[in-house]
């Protein structure tokens, strides 16, 4: 079972969706815990603010702007952080929380994000595939990535 709960804003407007946490993210036991993964750094560097150090101001910088963070698996097999690798998968119940929340939008993080959403949960709110924040993402550079991210944050409202 998923080794994290959501973090979220209560209403959130936008839900951003990983796949299924890395290894280095449940050793460290916090989303995007690979220390070159871009997603911290580049969320501080669209809302202004110094990239979150610890688990408390990563919440803070979810919850401040309105967002939710999750991920499209609840289980799955997989070998290493491969998301090639996924099998035998169970998504979470994305729909509950974005009714409890009020999500309007959904970001995914990443190709393999979005197909998941889109195999589980087709009658859900209507999903955007964003570049990967992932090290092995290494074809887009930091400004692509905040270009790609802050325009759909701005779409959605919440930049």
């Amino acid at each position: 079972m998923h080794p994290f709960t959501p973090v979220c804003a209560h209403p959130a407007r936008v839900l951003i969706l990983g796949t299924w946490p890395s290894p280095k993210s449940r050793e460290t036991g916090f989303y995007y815990g690979h220390p070159r993964n871009r997603f911290w750094p580049m969320l501080a560097r669209l809302y202004g603010a110094e990239p979150p150090r610890t688990r408390e101001e990563k919440e803070e910088l979810i919850r401040t702007h309105g967002l939710a963070l999750w991920d499209v698996l609840a289980s799955c097999e997989i070998t290493g952080a491969a998301d090639a690798s996924i099998r035998a998968e169970t998504p979470n119940d994305i729909p509950a929380l974005c009714r409890e929340l009020g999500v309007q939008h959904v970001l995914c993080n990443g190709a393999t994000a979005y197909t998941l959403y889109q195999k589980h949960i087709p009658n859900g709110p209507a999903a955007e595939k964003l570049p990967s924040t992932s090290p092995a993402n290494g074809a887009k550079s930091m400004d692509a990535l905040c270009d790609a991210w802050g325009d759909a944050l701005r779409r959605c409202g919440v930049l």
